[in-house]
């Protein structure tokens, strides 16, 4: 299908556009590198504001949970109104986000909440207008190059994160990161300026779905509670009960909206492909992972004294290891198709967070092993990202591109949410337990940290669990024959036709 387009002084089929490629690279980076900043600086952002524990790992998932619930409802929007439009809408919203953060009074969380969720708001615009604006301006080796240095954005920035958000927070203070925030999101804008719109031509124009979002952000609130929240609630009250009631019943009722709608606010038909499942439903196990950063860096910083910026510096290896492979990856892909980098990305994603689960080794030692660890999580993620990108970007029609993008980058901001939901949730409520330590002998060094290393160890390897998982996901839907597949048009994979208004 075609996608209109409106005229500019910038030609807008065939050619690499360097300029449109860096400012798309910048608009992600507001979200990855600087929104996720907060995974590191919250002990900075804590204490610079006054503000208690439970209120800060809030404000640390509020983003990724905003990004979720409505990052569908933006690409399907960037598809009836324009890619370009809703990359421009979501720069502002990082900039009204950034500015509220920046300019937090102490004493209260009223700025850096509103601004948190701005922040979702932004990368919600931003994530599928973006993805499918690449898929409709390139193609061929020509876009998979683009994918690539869009997940250096994405991925390169989340791990640039720890390590930039600890120099910036010890030098020049935490509110500093929101200020070069502001002026990223300028430049991005500059950069994207003059690119032709894009939208799909066939674009639905029925009512929107309005019963089927609030389904949705009923069942994503409470369930972010519940994981959250639920240790310090307590989780037989009657509050995290309530939630969970509240969960199971919108769950349902989503689904049987969803089913049953011909302007659904997710269109499930989507999952029809199984590669374009398997990369989404990997997508978020392995943005479930998050929570290892979350957990490793806490640890270090609460119990082995370090400061932001060498807890930081435990990460460098992530940086360096993930920018260097994603390249690597895109060239797998095209000699391989995306199963098999895929899946080695995972393994090699896996066993770099069981090195990190090593908490019973002396603090010295752990830094070491975590460096490593740190390393080949992100040899696996670079591995893995272009693939898994290139494969649900390939595997769906140009009219459905927005909203494909939409619930592939909904995967991932609900999967770092939830994932570091709930390794904080098994970090803080294991660490509080009472004698429950087992296997208490192999800790070395001292003994009164011990219930908390444990409570690590095991928050940590849960998030290896969530890889393994993402594993059997990809060996589940991804075919092995996929390579071919992946190179054909959609339509010659059974997609099924578009609907049509009326």
């Amino acid at each position: 299908m075609a996608s209109s387009i409106s005229s500019s002084s910038r030609p807008f089929a065939g050619g690499w556009d360097a300029s449109l490629v860096i400012g798309i690279v910048l608009a992600v980076v507001t979200f990855w590198l600087f929104a996720q900043t907060t995974l590191n600086v919250a002990p900075a952002m804590r204490d610079g504001l006054g503000i208690g524990e439970g209120t800060s790992n809030i404000a640390v998932s509020i983003t990724a949970l905003f990004s979720g619930i409505f990052i569908v409802v933006a690409g399907g929007l960037a598809d009836r109104l324009g890619r370009v439009k809703l990359t421009y809408v979501g720069l502002a919203f990082s900039v009204v986000g950034s500015l509220l953060i920046a300019i937090s009074p102490r004493g209260t969380a009223a700025f850096l909440m509103a601004g948190r969720i701005i922040q979702g708001l932004s990368a919600a615009c931003i994530m599928p207008a973006t993805l499918a604006l690449l898929k409709a301006r390139f193609e061929g080796k020509e876009r998979q190059r683009a994918v690539s240095y869009w997940s250096i954005g994405s991925w390169g920035g989340s791990g640039l994160s720890a390590l930039f958000g600890g120099l910036v927070a010890s030098t020049l203070g935490w509110r500093w990161i929101f200020w070069m925030s502001i002026a990223v999101s300028a430049a991005s804008f500059l950069l994207i300026r003059g690119t032709p719109e894009s939208k799909a031509a066939s674009a639905t124009h029925g009512p929107f779905d309005w019963p089927g979002l609030l389904a949705f952000v009923g069942a994503m609130v409470s369930l972010n509670v519940v994981m959250g929240q639920g240790s310090a609630l307590g989780w037989t009250s009657p509050s995290v009960q309530l939630l969970s009631a509240l969960f199971v019943v919108c769950t349902i009722a989503f689904l049987r909206i969803e089913a049953r709608g011909s302007h659904g606010f997710i269109d499930l038909r989507l999952f029809s492909n199984t590669t374009y499942t398997g990369a989404t439903l990997s997508n978020f196990l392995l943005n479930g992972a998050a929570g290892t950063l979350l957990v490793a860096l806490t640890l270090v910083q609460q119990e082995a004294g370090l400061s932001s910026l060498q807890s930081g510096l435990m990460t460098a290896g992530y940086l360096v290891a993930i920018l260097s492979t994603i390249r690597v990856g895109e060239k797998l892909l095209q000699q391989w198709g995306p199963r098999r980098p895929m899946l080695l990305g995972c393994w090699i994603t896996a066993l770099g967070i069981v090195l990190t689960t090593f908490t019973f080794l002396l603090a010295r030692q752990y830094i070491a092993v975590a460096f490593v660890g740190f390393t080949l999580f992100g040899v696996g993620l670079g591995l893995y990202a272009t693939p898994s990108t290139d494969a649900a970007l390939s595997n769906v029609p140009q009219e459905k591109a927005g909203s494909a993008s939409g619930i592939y980058k909904m995967a991932s901001s609900l999967g770092a949410a939830l994932g570091v939901a709930l390794s904080g949730a098994l970090f803080t409520g294991l660490a509080h337990e009472q004698d429950f330590t087992p296997l208490a002998g192999i800790f070395m060094g001292r003994t009164d940290n011990v219930q908390v290393r444990f409570a690590a160890g095991a928050a940590l390897l849960f998030n290896a669990l969530m890889v393994l998982i993402a594993i059997g996901s990809i060996v589940a839907t991804v075919p092995r024959s996929d390579h071919a597949a992946h190179r054909g048009p959609p339509g010659a994979r059974g997609w099924p036709r578009p609907r049509t208004a009326g």
